[in-house]
């Protein structure tokens, strides 16, 4: 049986990668972690990785605090395709992207952003939708692109926000929201690059 190869990359604690993971465990995502990168030495993604026996790799340290060096995205480009992997799935990884990897893997990287895009943008989305007094907002899954959460959209997930809600008490609930829906895109994903499902 075929299955994806994904890569995973993030800055921080992993909640969407082990969400991710147990799918790929538990046999209902037809595919395969071939690597999980990071560029935070001490991300809590990596521990999860090695937790899944996934290999990992860290990116060399960047002099800017939102963008990634030439040389470490020359290197992730290598690492990746190292691994062949097919698929690059981004879960918190907080560095924009650039050409020598948007060119070497066209319309197949994909981010999870925590609003209804293409309301709220950039960081904190959450709190950007409860200080506009919105009613409802969610997380979007998108292909990525050179912009900042501007690439094409795959899926949409509403949240409602509550009255008493806060910042913490909306973000949680959407990062729930986020594990449900990551892994169902990447399914949906595999299935229209050839995985066959089991």
């Amino acid at each position: 049986m075929q299955r994806l190869p994904i890569g995973i990359l993030g800055s921080g604690k992993g909640s969407n990668c082990r969400a991710i993971l147990e799918r790929i465990r538990s046999g209902r995502l037809s595919a395969e972690a071939r690597i999980v990168i990071s560029d935070v030495a001490s991300a809590g993604i990596l521990e999860i990785a090695n937790e899944f026996k996934v290999p990992i790799a860290i990116l060399p340290e960047a002099k800017w605090r939102t963008k990634l060096g030439p040389e470490a995205e020359e290197e992730l480009v290598r690492l990746l395709r190292d691994a062949a992997v097919e698929l690059v799935v981004l879960a918190g990884f907080m560095r924009i992207l650039k050409a020598p990897v948007l060119d070497a893997f066209p319309r197949r990287i994909i981010n999870l952003h925590p609003s209804l895009l293409p309301k709220y943008p950039g960081r904190e989305a959450w709190t950007q939708a409860l200080d506009a007094g919105e009613k409802v907002t969610g997380c979007t899954v998108h292909f990525v692109d050179s912009g900042i959460d501007t690439g094409e959209i795959i899926a949409q997930r509403e949240v409602p926000i509550l009255p008493n809600d806060t910042p913490a008490t909306l973000h949680h609930r959407i990062q729930i929201t986020e594990r449900d829906l990551y892994p169902e895109v990447i399914s949906q994903l595999a299935a229209k690059m050839g995985a066959t499902s089991r």
